[in-house]
């Protein structure tokens, strides 16, 4: 590679870092209940941009700093891709999907501070608005691992035949585990239990909230995505060689999220633990999605 493309590279990665832990701060707002720290004003915060230093509201206001400088490096990270790369690109191509979608997940949050979805907003409409925000964010962390991976010299992908449809459901089941696990999350965060005895008889209530409810459902998801991704793992490193290492770390990522999920519900979902759990949740899907795009890569036309 280009000396300069090695530079993008590094900082593409250095993006997408970012963006992880923007996320992880965003679930300190709520493990907190910051999500009201700034009332239900945005940008500003109860009206200032100089808020009163209170707890809930330093924790929701450097949440929103934190995304403040993520859009100055995703606009740097585009203009550097049109700098550096030609027209059609698929660099380029990510870097502006990229951008995109940091808009689209700027709007979705500032639309779930002015419907109040957030703090103890235990309405079905905050479970709808969160499934949409999770979309959002796994979509842009896809986008930049592209931008960051394609930045290597990795080969475009072409989307068809069987490996293309194992791909789709695969990410389709990280993002259905993904969704049930927020709202798990949602429901610990509102709902806590005392005792493990306890949170079942919780979620077995039919009084119970929605949130509470769905909350058994994600460890039943989980042990199903985990055998799907198994499997997929094992025969994508069978079909395409090239991929092993990528393969043998999705496969790890996963068993490591599988014991930090099981630690996280005999623990009651502390909130460190549900932290340590988003992480390793958003570094599965990460390499999940390296992992798919090195299953579709176009491979090199053999020389003569």
């Amino acid at each position: 590679m280009k000396p300069n493309n090695v530079r993008f590279s590094h900082f593409a990665w250095f993006v997408l870092a970012w963006n992880i832990a923007v996320v992880l701060w965003g679930a300190l707002v709520r493990i907190t209940g910051s999500g009201a720290g700034c009332g239900n004003h945005w940008p500003d915060c109860n009206g200032q941009y100089t808020p009163n230093a209170t707890a809930a509201t330093l924790i929701e206001y450097t949440h929103r700093a934190m995304t403040g400088l993520d859009s100055v490096l995703v606009v740097a990270l585009l203009v550097w891709a049109f700098r550096a790369y030609p027209r059609r690109h698929r660099v380029r191509i990510g870097a502006a999907l990229s951008g995109v979608f940091l808009v689209t997940e700027a709007l979705i949050g500032a639309a779930l501070v002015k419907l109040e979805h957030v703090a103890r907003n235990a309405s079905t409409g905050r479970g709808y608005s969160l499934s949409i925000h999770l979309v959002n964010t796994l979509t842009l962390l896809a986008c930049l691992a592209l931008t960051a991976w394609w930045g290597t010299g990795k080969p475009a992908i072409r989307v068809r035949g069987k490996a293309a449809t194992m791909a789709a459901v695969s990410l389709a089941v990280v993002v259905v585990l993904g969704i049930s696990g927020a709202i798990a999350a949602l429901g610990d965060t509102l709902y806590p239990a005392q005792s493990l005895a306890a949170g079942l008889a919780q979620d077995f209530d039919p009084a119970a909230s929605i949130f509470v409810r769905l909350r058994l459902l994600h460890p039943a998801i989980a042990v199903c995505s985990a055998a799907w991704l198994l499997f997929y793992g094992v025969s994508s490193e069978r079909r395409r060689p090239g991929v092993r290492r990528t393969a043998w770390i999705m496969m790890g990522s996963l068993g490591t999220q599988v014991l930090a999920g099981a630690t996280n519900l005999l623990l009651l979902a502390p909130g460190w633990m549900q932290m340590v759990h988003l992480l390793l949740a958003d570094l599965l899907w990460i390499s999940l999605v390296l992992l798919c795009a090195g299953t579709l890569a176009v491979e090199p036309e053999p020389r003569l």
